[in-house]
């Protein structure tokens, strides 16, 4: 399946394109969208060609919308887990098959930023680019000194557009936390700034060479990790020359093996590379989507793009560290602290369901992927957890976790069976023999060493379980509930049922009532219609959270 490249420019480009055409056109697609899904729900025509043309149609429409909802795609590309194989294969275009803008716009482009025209910057500039990603596109070159170049071209009119996506997010954060009180604690604020902070980061490619140094800088005792060179005499803010270090894409299994790669060792790698990055370093790729990685013939590891490189504060990064190894003792007391430290999760008066989750799911699935299924075995935590809700997302650590997802899923690209703990061998066997370098790096060294001695002092199952249940009774967790939760369950589910019936019948007497005055009072009329709108959208938003409701409580009685 391929994208077909349109002669006529995609709605972004438009000259004239106001807040309020954004708004619809986003609002009209993601209605367009949720009503096709929900129709081939309701008539069970969910088969593996309708969702492909379902995927192609969506695609199409994130390439309209243009960069904002691209990067949105290139995520969710990497996450089988989370949606149909389907829309993984056609979401993965967007990775480096964007398509592209006319070369043309692009020499233009380069010639105004470095002030001369190609034929005297370039010995050689390939008019076909090598790849069109959603914010610019690359051109090989050669210099006339002979080396070998990519030339990236920022897209004309990426910032316009992205001023634009700014103005109309804005607005939707604050509707959300002006008529959505339950938005406020997820700080969508908070998130949003960070993420447009990054965006406007990533289309400064002076921004982005720096990036590069320093990246390279941090990783130049590892010769298996390799960082292209960058060219500052031909740079710009629009403008970015870089060595040219051909690769085979990261998630390509048959071409890796094909060159007698072991792909195990290129997750290890990759996964040590990014430990080091966050817990090191804190200095990190937030986007290692498949087309920002590469790996050369002789196995190294190809990093291409550091426009979204992201800092971790100190604090944040010393509690990251304490949780990584808390994962490999599966100490879920101190997982949970830490996340709490950070604000992963709001603390609540009886963690107990927290920490219960957190134990059930590093003892099954810190060795192994996830299994939707057995998380059955924890149904009433799970239910505790939709009621109370106690995780939360900090703008930084939106940003990990997205960097994490993704590798993550590029890992089970190379191999669905892949193994966190051991991918992470080599990294924390080389902090535990590394000499100490200021207080960070003594608390990863003291940390690595603390696990290896847990490792081998390791207590029985009994041992833990005595321990745990003595601490629990210290703590004051251990108590006995006797309670009907079918009853409670059944009263929720009956409240939420009366206040859709409530909202259903003020929505259809205010539409009746502004119908009979249409012809005697418009401005009354249209107040009703206005009330009739507003109660639509409680009653719909009600009827949503019974429904899920209703399965959470199905999956709680199995």
């Amino acid at each position: 399946m391929t994208i077909r490249v349109r002669l006529k420019r995609p709605r972004w480009q438009r000259r004239k394109y106001s807040p309020l055409a954004r708004q619809r056109d986003i609002f009209f697609c993601t209605v367009q969208l949720m009503l096709s899904l929900g129709w081939d729900k309701l008539w069970g025509n969910d088969t593996p060609k309708q969702r492909n043309r379902r995927a192609q149609w969506l695609v199409n429409q994130l390439l309209e919308l243009g960069p904002t909802f691209i990067k949105i795609g290139q995520a969710l590309s990497t996450r089988p887990d989370l949606i149909p194989l389907e829309y993984v294969s056609a979401l993965g275009q967007l990775q480096d098959k964007v398509p592209e803008f006319s070369s043309q716009d692009a020499i233009a482009v380069v010639e105004t930023e470095l002030a001369n025209s190609v034929h005297t910057l370039y010995r050689e500039f390939d008019r076909a680019p090598l790849a069109s990603a959603s914010l610019g596109q690359v051109h090989k070159a050669k210099l006339h000194t002979g080396e070998e170049v990519v030339v990236k071209v920022q897209r004309p009119g990426i910032e316009q557009l992205f001023n634009l996506d700014f103005e109309v997010l804005h607005r939707t954060v604050r509707w959300l936390n002006r008529f959505m009180p339950w938005a406020r604690k997820y700080k969508l604020e908070e998130i949003y700034q960070e993420f447009f902070s990054l965006l406007f980061q990533e289309i400064d490619y002076v921004h982005e060479g720096k990036n590069a140094d320093r990246f390279r800088n941090n990783f130049s005792d590892r010769a298996q990790i390799i960082v292209p060179t960058v060219y500052w005499r031909y740079t710009t803010k629009k403008i970015l020359t870089l060595e040219y270090v051909p690769g085979i894409k990261i998630n390509d299994r048959q071409t890796i093996e094909a060159c007698g790669i072991n792909p195990d060792k290129i997750i290890q790698l990759g996964i040590c590379a990014y430990l080091k990055q966050l817990l090191e370093d804190g200095f990190f790729q937030s986007d290692p989507h498949p087309g920002n990685m590469a790996v050369r013939q002789d196995g190294c590891l190809i990093f291409y793009d550091f426009g979204t490189m992201t800092e971790v504060k100190a604090i944040a990064k010393d509690q990251m560290v304490k949780t990584f190894f808390a994962v490999l003792r599966k100490d879920a007391e101190e997982v949970v602290n830490t996340l709490t430290y950070m604000g992963l999760i709001e603390p609540q008066s009886d963690m107990t369901s927290v920490k219960r989750l957190v134990a059930f799911l590093l003892e099954q699935f810190r060795e192994r992927p996830v299994d939707i299924k057995e998380l059955d075995r924890i149904r009433d935590e799970l239910y505790v957890m939709f009621e109370e809700q106690p995780f939360r997302l900090p703008a930084q650590m939106t940003f990990i976790i997205k960097a994490l997802t993704t590798l993550d899923g590029i890992a089970r690209a190379l191999d669905p069976q892949y193994n966190l703990l051991a991918a992470s061998q080599p990294f924390v066997k080389s902090l535990t023999f590394a000499k100490h370098q200021g207080n960070l790096f003594g608390t990863l060294a003291q940390q690595a060493k603390q696990y290896l001695t847990y490792r081998l002092n390791q207590p029985s199952k009994v041992e833990l379980y005595l321990s745990r249940l003595e601490a629990r009774i210290e703590q004051g967790e251990f108590k006995v509930r006797i309670r009907s939760l079918e009853s409670e369950r059944l009263l929720k589910r009956i409240h939420l049922a009366i206040k859709c019936l409530i909202y259903l019948c003020g929505s259809g007497l205010s539409l009746v009532a502004g119908i009979l005055l249409l012809n005697i009072h418009q401005g009354c009329a249209i107040a009703l219609f206005v009330c009739a709108g507003v109660s639509c959208l409680i009653f719909l938003r009600n009827v949503i959270s019974l429904y899920l409701r209703e399965r959470m409580d199905r999956l709680a009685s199995r």
